[in-house]
């Protein structure tokens, strides 16, 4: 996933055919009639932003913690510098406010212009199944999206236009992070405890109870939202199972099953850990935010979590900050973490102001932006390898992503594979991790949703 030179940005106004689009003249805010069908239709894609009038913008994001904030409002404000015939009007929410709200305000007759919209298919593969996105096609064209994107990252942002499909067919949103789940560590715990960062998982797991025989909180996990634990078992599972049976069932395709040894040992390595005290007190009932700022604080040796989170850790811990992609058996393991792409940004298929969304959301995905994001302490999907970082925690997670993403290492969400795989997931781990389920029953909750859907699906 080396992303390719950016192409110069063309303003003009570009004729073209767009296949299975939503037509430009869809309904505006306010109608009760519902969007136009998809179809082939020809439609005018403009791209002078500066010549569509004056326009206000609405924008949902869920950017809300400190670098991922930091970096929203300096590229907003640069926008709005440079288009001032654009007012934007921002809201934003926290990941889980804005998966209530978004899908009652995409239902409803005046939706927001962009949007932050979660890949998986339980959002935006249900929107697109209602025909509340507008496929981007037309826009990748005229700006180049498909020269500055390689499509490992597009397809992350595909479906077909009845929803089916995930991972092929139209466009319908550009990121602007990459993100890989892999493990922060504490630099100056490791050192008191006499230890390095691992190189291989049994060293991983070594430092573990290490740690614990230490008295230190060996790994800090808040599973009370659910979704954390996700993260938890993916790495497990993925020094276990082989990577493209994780990508046939994150995608909810057929020819895979959960119920595999496999997937079993991860299951009861996970148990496992909850068993000897590798994690925190309580953590089945602690949110998400206390468990990465209690680490923050200096409480705890390992997290296992996502990139997003360096910002604000550094800020806390300094140089004592570590990241490292999980280990695999061998040191020369070829590299296989859970990530790929954050939240895209997305155009409703009611908004009155597609021209202006699409300039939006250039501007916010460019080059200039990429070094926003890289100068605020977020990893930059594009042009990753061009950033120049201090030696440190950043530097760490680029490392991280680029050798990661060279080899080919990632595998996605598991939440992906069906559209309620994100709710069955969380809360069978946490029936898992609180001894309400075995490994066994656990896998044969999350084989029953998989199947059902994959074999629904066509």
């Amino acid at each position: 996933m080396i992303p390719p030179t950016r192409q110069p940005r063309r303003s003009m106004t570009i004729a073209v055919l767009v296949a299975g689009a939503v037509a430009l003249a869809g309904c505006a805010p306010g109608s009760s009639a519902p969007p136009t069908p998809s179809s082939a239709q020809p439609s005018a894609v403009r791209t002078d932003a500066a010549a569509l009038g004056n326009v206000t913008l609405t924008v949902w994001d869920q950017e809300v913690r400190g670098g991922q904030a930091a970096q929203m409002t300096q590229l907003n404000t640069a926008f709005q510098a440079k288009y001032p015939n654009i007012k934007l009007n921002r809201v934003s929410r926290s990941f889980d406010d804005l998966n209530t709200t978004l899908r009652l305000a995409l239902s409803g007759n005046e939706p927001p212009d962009v949007v932050e919209a979660n890949n998986g298919r339980s959002s935006m593969g249900a929107f697109v199944k209602a025909g509340q996105l507008r496929p981007l096609d037309a826009y990748a064209e005229a700006y180049g999206w498909k020269q500055r994107y390689p499509e490992s990252v597009l397809r992350y942002s595909r479906y077909s236009a009845d929803g089916k499909l995930f991972g092929e067919g139209n466009l319908y949103g550009l990121p602007q992070v990459g993100e890989v789940v892999g493990i922060f560590y504490n630099r100056a715990k490791l050192a008191k405890l006499g230890l390095r960062p691992p190189k291989t998982w049994p060293d991983f797991e070594t430092a573990l109870a290490t740690a614990k025989a230490a008295g230190e909180v060996p790994m800090q996990l808040g599973n009370l939202d659910k979704w954390p634990a996700i993260h938890v078992f993916g790495t497990v599972q993925s020094r276990l199972v082989p990577a493209d049976q994780i990508s046939t069932l994150a995608f909810g395709r057929k020819g895979a099953s959960w119920n595999t040894p496999e997937n079993t040992q991860a299951a009861e390595q996970l148990t496992g850990w909850a068993d000897k005290g590798f994690f925190n007190k309580g953590f089945n009932g602690q949110g998400y935010d206390p468990a990465w700022q209690a680490f923050g604080k200096g409480q705890g040796v390992f997290l296992i979590a996502g990139t997003w989170l360096l910002a604000d850790l550094q800020k806390n811990l300094g140089k004592d900050l570590g990241f490292m992609l999980p280990p695999g058996s061998t040191p020369d393991a070829a590299p296989v973490a859970t990530g790929g792409t954050g939240l895209p940004f997305a155009i409703t298929a009611k908004s009155p102001n597609p021209d202006a969304a699409a300039a939006y959301i250039d501007f916010i995905t460019s080059a200039d932006a990429m070094k926003v994001l890289t100068g605020t302490g977020n990893l930059p999907v594009a042009d990753t390898g061009k950033q120049t970082v201090p030696a440190g925690p950043q530097q760490d997670v680029f490392t991280a992503f680029g050798t990661v993403t060279a080899k080919n290492g990632l595998v996605p969400y598991l939440d992906y594979a069906t559209p309620t795989f994100a709710d069955t997931l969380g809360a069978a781990l946490q029936d898992l991790l609180a001894k309400k389920a075995t490994p066994q029953e656990f896998l044969a909750t999350l084989e029953k949703d998989y199947k059902t859907f994959a074999e629904s699906n066509g």
